[in-house]
This record gives structure tokens, C-alpha cells and sequence, in this order.
């Protein structure tokens, strides 16, 4: 059975999308711990990041590295955070989550609400800077 996740890359739920190529997908975290969270997920439906190839892991934290770039440039942080956590969701996906402190990064802080408006703005920005 499809994941949330591949529905999203395949278009079935829409979503803040910022990036893709033939083998990843970035969008943003409807549900994000700051402004700009992002989620990179392979197209490859994988549950457990370290089940992916070599060639491919290595290939989505190249992909990754682009979009928090892009992120840094578009959103106000000190540094883009990276998290692998993979049980939310069963399909391998890496959290880039800009951040100002540690703290920032952890699990138990109540999560950013944000409009439909603020995510396309965000998602915008972070497109503009690729």
C-alpha cells in the first residue's frame, strides 16, 4: 500500500512542494517544528533510511544538501538541523529544520501553525533560492 508520502510525490495529496528530480522529492512539513521545515524523501519507496543503497543515500543527502542551502538563504536561521527519526511515516525521509538554538530540534516543542498563505510564501522563498 502507498505511503502518505508517495501519494504526495505522485500528486494524489497536494503539498508545499519545493524541489524533485527523477529520484527525490522535497516539500514542506505540514506539521513543522520552525518555519521552513522541510522533508526530502526518495521517490523509491523505502521504509527504513538505512535499507536505501549506498549510491542512494548518498545521492538524497547530496539532493538534501541543495534544499538546505536554499533554505538557509530564504529563511532566518542560524543553521539548517538534519534529523532522521523514521517512524512517523514507513517511507525513509530526512527532516531539514532551520534553527536558531539546539533546542529548537526537540521532539516534545509545540509545533509552528502556519496559513495556507505562510506555507506558500515559505515554499516560495526556498523555491527562489535554488
Amino acid at each position: 500500500m502507498a505511503t502518505i508520502f508517495s501519494k504526495i510525490i505522485e500528486g494524489e495529496i497536494p503539498c508545499y512542494k519545493i524541489a524533485e528530480d527523477d529520484r527525490f522529492f522535497a516539500f514542506l512539513d505540514i506539521n513543522p517544528m520552525t518555519k521552513g521545515h522541510t522533508l526530502v524523501v526518495p521517490k523509491q519507496e523505502t521504509d527504513y533510511i538505512f535499507d536505501l543503497d549506498d549510491a542512494t543515500l548518498c545521492e538524497m543527502i547530496v539532493f538534501a544538501k541543495k534544499i538546505a542551502k536554499s533554505i538557509e538563504n530564504a529563511v532566518p536561521c542560524k543553521r539548517v538541523g538534519l534529523m532522521v527519526i523514521g517512524l512517523e511515516v514507513p517511507h525513509a525521509h530526512i527532516h531539514l529544520i532551520p534553527i536558531e538554538k539546539e533546542g529548537d530540534m526537540n521532539l516534545a516543542n509545540p509545533r509552528v501553525k502556519l496559513t495556507s498563505h505562510e506555507f506558500e510564501e515559505i515554499a516560495m522563498n526556498i523555491r527562489n533560492k535554488l
